[in-house]
């Protein structure tokens, strides 16, 4: 969902409990950026996941770079994720493919071992 700006999107204070009951995987939203460091922000929900909204989402990445791409005729893109914590991705849309590449920084979470049987 695009929203009217950034302001907007850096104020929502969604009500998690409804938000629960729509049956998506989660809900991303976006606004053009007014900072010239980035081109759109976004934030992305997914209570029904038990995320109520994901830090940083790579996913939801490569569905905005598309999106904004068209609107703002390029094909390299830098979005920030307004979340708590936040994130910048960097999204480069192919020009003649339906591919899209996103890079930036990651942050560990969890570590672990798969034990073979």
């Amino acid at each position: 969902m695009e929203l009217d700006g950034e302001e907007t999107l850096r104020g929502l204070r969604p009500n998690f409990d409804i938000l629960k009951k729509i049956p998506v995987r989660g809900v991303m939203v976006t606004a053009e950026s007014d900072s010239p460091e980035y081109d759109f922000v976004s934030r992305f929900f997914a209570p029904t996941l038990g995320v109520d909204e994901d830090p940083v989402t790579g996913s939801a990445h490569c569905c905005l770079g598309p999106y904004w791409a068209r609107r703002l005729g390029r094909f390299e893109l830098v979005g920030y994720q307004a979340s708590k914590r936040g994130g910048v991705v960097r999204v480069r849309v192919g020009e003649d493919s339906d591919r899209v590449k996103i890079g930036g920084e990651a942050v560990t979470v969890l570590r672990g071992e798969l034990l073979g049987s």
